[in-house]
């Protein structure tokens, strides 16, 4: 089993990471922040991704599955959500000094998979992997993505405040300059595969590194199953493109 610490990087009780160490006597293979969905809201929490991080650090990574403030009554919004992520990245590199030299990838679902893109604009991660995130906010007021959600995040609707739903948004955020995966469900209904299709082709035009792996009969939840094949493509990538060393080299 893996030992977890808690890295505290504000007062608030929600502001903290738990730190899930790599499971191997070698080195870690690298540093993934791991970022919960939930549309930013406060009914959800990083339990979402205890499996993947379980996963990961059975793999030999070292993994920072991060709790923020979300909307509701637990204080978060735009943008302290996000300066959330950014503190606790921030916090946990400078937590040991291992961590600070660590390739990183932040790696993130639906609302948190923007999380996870918006912390890779900011330069806090050497690449990124967002599971069916949300790209494009006033696309997802405009489809009625969980009707209220967006809304809720911003602080104001779309034609009230056009330049934070701009600024807040991945798609409008390109080029990021890291390199990106995108994994997408086909049969997603919650956050539908024209968000990541949308964002992959605008980060490439915008000359990003960016890949979509879409997976056939395959919905929202699916992509946060460690024993789905979507995840094995999530790991692949990372094995590829920021781990230290093949897993057993």
């Amino acid at each position: 089993m893996p030992t977890h610490d808690e890295i505290r990087y504000g007062t608030a009780a929600s502001q903290f990471a738990e730190l899930w160490n790599a499971e191997s006597d070698r080195p870690p293979r690298g540093l993934v922040v791991m970022l919960h969905g939930g549309w930013w809201r406060d009914t959800y929490d990083r339990h979402l991704m205890d499996g993947l991080s379980a996963d990961l650090a059975a793999r030999g990574w070292t993994v920072a599955n991060v709790e923020y403030r979300r909307t509701g009554t637990d204080g978060g919004g735009w943008p302290q959500t996000l300066d959330d992520v950014l503190a606790a990245v921030d916090a946990v590199r400078n937590a040991r000094p291992d961590l600070a030299v660590l390739p990183s990838a932040s790696v993130g679902h639906s609302a948190g998979g923007h999380l996870a893109l918006m912390a890779a604009a900011h330069h806090r991660v050497d690449a990124v992997v967002a599971l069916a995130p949300v790209t494009d906010l006033p696309r997802a007021v405009a489809e009625r993505l969980s009707p209220g959600s967006p809304e809720a995040f911003i602080g104001a609707g779309p034609d009230e405040d056009p330049a934070a739903y701009r600024h807040a948004s991945p798609l409008h955020r390109v080029p990021l300059g890291r390199p990106q995966l995108v994994v997408h469900g086909q049969r997603d209904v919650d956050v539908p595969i024209t968000q990541g299709r949308a964002y992959v082709a605008a980060a490439k035009a915008a000359g990003d590194p960016a890949e979509l792996a879409e997976h056939v009969d395959t919905g929202h939840f699916h992509v946060i199953d460690p024993a789905h094949p979507s995840w094995a493509s999530a790991v692949a990538w990372l094995d590829a493109h920021v781990a230290t060393e093949e897993p057993g080299a």
